[in-house]
C-alpha cells in the first residue's frame, strides 16, 4: 500500500492541483477526519416558555485524530498535514 501511495503522491495532475486522492480508491472529493476519545459539552438556555436555545459548543479531544477516505475507509495519515494546512 505505501508503494501505491508514493507513486500516486507524485503524479503530474496531482502537482498541478495540489488535491489529496485515496491511493485505494482514487477518491478526491469525501474525506472524515475522525477523532477518538473526545467530550463535548453543549451548554443551553431555557426559554420562558420552556424551549431551549445552544449557547455555546466546546470539545476536547483526547485521542488520536485520524484522516481517513470517505468512500472506502482507508487511512490517509500520509495526507493529515496537507489536509490541515489546507483547512480554510
Amino acid at each position: 500500500m505505501k508503494q501505491l501511495s508514493k507513486s500516486h503522491k507524485g503524479t503530474s495532475s496531482q502537482a498541478k492541483t495540489a488535491k489529496i486522492s485515496c491511493p485505494v480508491c482514487g477518491n478526491d472529493e469525501d474525506f472524515l477526519e475522525v477523532a477518538n476519545g473526545v467530550i463535548l459539552t453543549s451548554r443551553y438556555l431555557q426559554n420562558d416558555d420552556g424551549s431551549f436555545i445552544l449557547d455555546s459548543d466546546e470539545s476536547e479531544i483526547m485521542g488520536e485524530v485520524k484522516l481517513i477516505c470517505g468512500d472506502c475507509g482507508a487511512d490517509l495519515a500520509p495526507y493529515q498535514q496537507h489536509f490541515l494546512d489546507m483547512l480554510f
